[in-house]
Order: structure tokens, then C-alpha cells, then sequence
């Protein structure tokens, strides 16, 4: 239990400053900026969609790694990484602005898009673990 509280907490820190850092340069300032979709909450909530799908393939294929990394990768840096909320008020103030099609479109993308690439995560660790087990034997 002790070592659970600063797992969690270094891995939300992280993902805390990813998901800041993707902001900002998707969002704001960044090289798409001013385009018509929040880039970087949909590709904060996409990678933690794939990673979170190859987290959970490599936890079920070494049940033997202590859980500790779990809370670290999926509560902590995972968790903080994806932002629900973010993609909650950008789709209601699309809603708001009258822009039905583009906040149906995002919101689609986003659960589809993260849905797709959780199977995608989960299917390249299981493909890539037993090329990288089979190194390290």
C-alpha cells in the first residue's frame, strides 16, 4: 500500500504534463492551432487509448510484474493522460456554438478513435511480447 500512493502520484504527474504539453502544442500555439477541432485532446485521449490497450495485454501476459507498475501506467500517467472532461466542454461549447455536426463528429471520433486503438494497443503488445520474451530468455 505505501508504495501504491507515490506510483499513482508520479505516474498522474506525468501524464499530467503530457496532456499539458499536447495542449499546447496542438492546441493553442501549436501547429494546427486555430483549426476546428481540439487536436490535442483527441490525440491525448487516443495515444492513452492505444497505451492503455498495451498496458493491459502486457499485464495479462506477465501476471508475475508487480502491480505497483499498473497503478503507476494506468491510474497514474494513463489516467491523468485522458481527459474526459477536456472533451466534455469542448463538444458542449461546439453544441453551444450551434455546431451539431462537428460535436457529434468529435465526440465519435474520440470514443471510436480511443475504442479502436485500445484493440490496436492490445494486439501490438501481444504480437511484440513474444518476440521481446524470447530475447531476454
Amino acid at each position: 500500500m505505501l508504495a501504491s500512493i507515490p506510483a499513482i502520484c508520479l505516474g498522474a504527474c506525468l501524464g499530467a504534463l503530457a496532456r499539458w504539453q499536447l495542449g499546447l502544442w496542438l492546441n493553442a500555439s501549436g501547429p494546427i492551432a486555430g483549426t476546428f477541432l481540439p487536436w490535442g485532446t483527441l490525440a491525448a485521449n487516443l495515444i492513452g487509448g492505444y497505451l492503455v490497450g498495451v498496458c493491459v495485454a502486457v499485464f495479462q501476459a506477465l501476471p508475475q510484474l508487480d502491480p505497483t507498475w499498473r497503478l503507476l501506467l494506468v491510474t497514474g500517467f494513463l489516467g491523468a493522460l485522458t481527459t474526459f472532461s477536456s472533451f466534455s466542454a469542448e463538444v458542449v461549447n461546439m453544441l453551444m456554438q450551434q455546431r451539431y455536426a462537428l460535436a457529434l463528429g468529435t465526440a465519435a471520433l474520440h470514443l471510436f478513435g480511443s475504442l479502436l486503438l485500445t484493440i490496436v494497443g492490445m494486439q501490438s503488445a501481444k504480437w511484440a511480447l513474444p518476440v521481446l520474451l524470447s530475447r531476454t530468455a
